[in-house]
């Protein structure tokens, strides 16, 4: 009997679905909106079925899909799904009907739009779900495409300015990725990430370097860093680790709000991803080597990108600066967990609560963000285009509701103790501390500066007089609450049941973190 191809299925169903929108709904928007919502919420079936018949226990792959499709080359089409991959699974699923209910007032919108955003939704399933280097590089690459245009035809004023660079700096990382993983398969003939990762832990890929680029011992050292710091690039720009975060303020501004939702809820988790299941297994000992300056930039990251978002008067532009705060906790549980461990005790569990962390993080940030932009985004639309931090001033007044649920997305936000946010938080601080105090002590300060700007934005927006202007301002629709009141409850569920998604990282979790600690020692 032939095995269903669920994680197939994942991927085809939307660029099918997104084929027919752009043919038989190009300039309908509305029916091409209705179709798109139906279409996005298709996957959630077989998301439903994977999770139902996931063995949380296991760390190895499952529902695997494996054919050749270049054997000259040593590529595969092969799909996996592990623990670290399932919840960016879900929260693709959850993230893409959710940004196009977020903007389904929007009237500049047509059957291309949605297309793009299933096609979009695809290459995200793709990306989280292969296991070898080439269609896992074309999914990857394939991405970029919907949401340039996206970006590029319905963006802001100031679409173009913020659609280039972000082009520029994801097709210049990509392109030093493709150059490493060319020379990662000149050396040990194979593009599976399991394979790589193996030989990652075994040391090999160094002296493979050597015997067969033909370079001296002391080169083929340097040619190792040469090629981690091309896949460095390649997921750095798309999370984005400092420096290379300049274009994602512009870009998240200038989106419409369905695509924003989308770049930070779903595009920045490929980088941590890229990190996650790339550099961490396949580089341990150049990590280890370059720990401490990748510590910096994470810790840079965490904190230059709080005080910025403190100074911002746009709301979306301060929003676009804590994503990289939010996501600067993540690199910096995965940076951590390369460090030398001969001297921490219980350095496997530590490890393993990092590793955690980071994907809860991900999950999290992912829904937490989402919130926070769309209501933005509606706050935009009620003010006329406003969206000044200076601009209103007591909302709650007119708006109880929508202060109230825009008051929860803000707490999960800056990890309040029973939220989806305090858990991924709580976790990478609790393995970063033991395995790095000073970085932990570090990063401590982010984590005050996103309170005191949340808490700002929040007593700008909805508290104090209210002006007249803003009097008639309208409460959350019936429409809207039913659109936003399944994050919150996620936000809830995940804060006070955190085992129901901690359960399913933590087997892959516990044996990445035992052969980190036994790697040093």
């Amino acid at each position: 009997m032939t095995q269903t191809p669920w994680l197939s299925l994942l991927i085809f169903v939307p660029w099918v679905m997104a084929l027919g929108l752009a043919c038989f709904y190009r300039k309908d928007g509305d029916a091409a909106k209705k179709a798109a919502l139906v279409f996005s919420l298709l996957p959630a079936l077989v998301t439903l079925f994977l999770v139902g018949h996931f063995d949380a226990a296991r760390a190895g792959m499952q529902f695997v899909e494996r054919h050749d499709w270049i054997p000259s080359l040593a590529v595969e089409y092969c799909l996996g799904l592990d623990g670290f991959s399932l919840p960016l699974v879900i929260l693709t699923t959850i993230l893409v009907p959710f940004a196009i209910l977020a903007s389904w007032q929007e009237k500049k919108t047509d059957g291309v739009f949605y297309a793009l955003i299933l096609f979009l939704q695809g290459n995200l399933y793709g990306v989280f779900t292969a296991l070898n280097f080439f269609p896992w590089f074309l999914f990857w690459e394939m991405s970029l495409i919907p949401a340039f245009f996206l970006i590029r035809i319905w963006g802001g004023q100031g679409r173009i300015a913020a659609a280039t660079p972000f082009f520029i700096y994801t097709m210049l990382g990509s392109a030093a990725m493709l150059l490493s993983f060319l020379a990662l398969y000149i050396s040990v003939g194979t593009f599976d990430f399991v394979k790589l990762a193996e030989l990652g832990r075994t040391g090999v890929i160094e002296g493979a370097l050597y015997a067969n680029l033909g370079l001296t011992p002391a080169d083929s050292n340097m040619w190792v860093t040469l090629v981690f710091f091309g896949v460095l690039l390649g997921v750095a720009v798309k999370v984005p680790l400092f420096p290379f975060h300049s274009w994602l303020p512009a870009a998240y501004a200038e989106a419409p709000t369905s695509v924003t939702i989308l770049l930070t809820g779903a595009l920045s988790k490929m980088g941590v991803y890229g990190f996650l299941r790339l550099l961490l297994p396949i580089f341990p000992g150049v990590i280890r080597e370059w720990l401490e300056v990748l510590l910096a930039l994470a810790l840079a990251g965490i904190i230059f990108s709080a005080f910025a978002a403190l100074f911002q008067k746009d709301l979306k532009r301060m929003l676009a600066y804590s994503s990289i705060n939010h996501l600067g906790y993540c690199l910096l549980g995965i940076f951590a967990a390369a460090a030398s461990t001969h001297e921490v005790a219980g350095a496997a569990t530590e490890i393993a609560a990092t590793l955690n962390g980071v994907v809860v993080q991900m999950f999290s940030h992912g829904i937490s963000a989402a919130a926070l932009f769309c209501f933005v985004g509606w706050i935009e639309t009620r003010g006329g285009g406003l969206r000044g931090l200076e601009d209103f001033g007591g909302l709650r007044k007119a708006a109880p509701i929508f202060c109230g649920l825009f008051g929860i997305s803000a707490f999960s936000s800056l990890g309040l103790p029973g939220l989806n946010g305090f858990i991924g938080e709580f976790l990478i601080f609790k393995g970063v501390f033991a395995l790095v105090p000073w970085a932990a002590v570090g990063a401590t300060v982010g984590l005050l500066v996103t309170a005191l700007f949340l808490l700002t934005c929040m007593e700008k927006v909805f508290h104090g007089p209210l002006p007249e202007k803003w009097e008639k301002w309208p409460d959350l629709s019936l429409f809207e609450r039913v659109t936003m009141l399944p994050l919150a409850a996620l936000m809830f569920v995940i804060g006070l049941c955190p085992q129901m998604l901690v359960g399913l990282v933590n087997p892959c979790s516990t044996r990445m973190a035992e052969w980190l600690s036994r790697l040093w020692i």
